[in-house]
């Protein structure tokens, strides 16, 4: 599958409603793919993304009726959680960049260049640094932990601002320009809330969200 990101006509505006006039240019992505293994409980979850010079913004918005955020620590283990994903391999350079965030805002993320599995994680790979994501910018409107789970459907929103200079940092990517195309995949987890359920924007062949052969298009306009 393929999504065209659009240029930002204005800033987006991470904190703003799904619908607000900064992201009605927006393209809407749904992370529509379930996988079988869950609950069979699958959430209602859309995605936006734009772009300008400085980086990428993405929005999601969820309708969702078993919301549970129980990890608050950078690099704690959020897909356990009410989780939101989006792992992407830019054009250039080596390796792919998986930004886990659950619904309370707390990421995981890891530069991540053989996916292959071991007993302790994958074969090469490593936890990006808080140094290294100071500019990176999260927006929720859950509170900053929801534990015990919340039962009874929720509507909230999830948003980021990921700086190009990040890109360039971990595989010298250059600044997207119309007619660019990068490769992600979009992901909808919980994997300990009473209902679990995996679910993804481009369809995968097995339940494994480190498939970056199996991502779709980011087409750049």
């Amino acid at each position: 599958m393929s999504y065209i990101v659009r240029k930002a006509v204005e800033k987006p505006d991470i904190s703003q409603p799904f619908d607000a006039p900064c992201w009605a240019q927006a393209d809407v992505l749904e992370v529509a793919h379930e996988f079988n293994e869950g609950s069979g409980y699958f959430p209602e979850v859309k995605f936006k993304l734009l772009y300008d010079a400085e980086g990428l913004y993405g929005l999601f918005e969820v309708r969702d009726s078993y919301v549970r955020c129980a990890n608050t620590a950078f690099q704690s283990g959020v897909c356990r959680d009410s989780c939101l994903e989006f792992f992407v391999r830019p054009g250039a350079g080596v390796g792919y960049q998986n930004f886990e965030i659950n619904a309370s805002g707390t990421m995981l993320c890891m530069h991540i260049t053989n996916p292959g599995r071991t007993i302790d994680g994958f074969i090469e790979y490593r936890f990006l640094t808080k140094e290294e994501v100071k500019d990176v910018k999260i927006f929720h409107t859950l509170p900053d932990k929801v534990d015990p789970e919340m039962k009874g459907e929720q509507t909230y929103r999830m948003g980021w601002f990921l700086p190009f200079s990040l890109f360039k940092h971990l595989n010298g990517a250059p600044v997207p320009v119309p007619g660019t195309m990068w490769r992600a995949n979009v992901y909808k987890c919980g994997d300990c809330t009473s209902h679990p359920h995996w679910m993804s924007w481009n369809p995968v062949r097995t339940l494994n969200f480190h498939a970056p052969d199996e991502f779709g298009q980011l087409i750049f306009a």
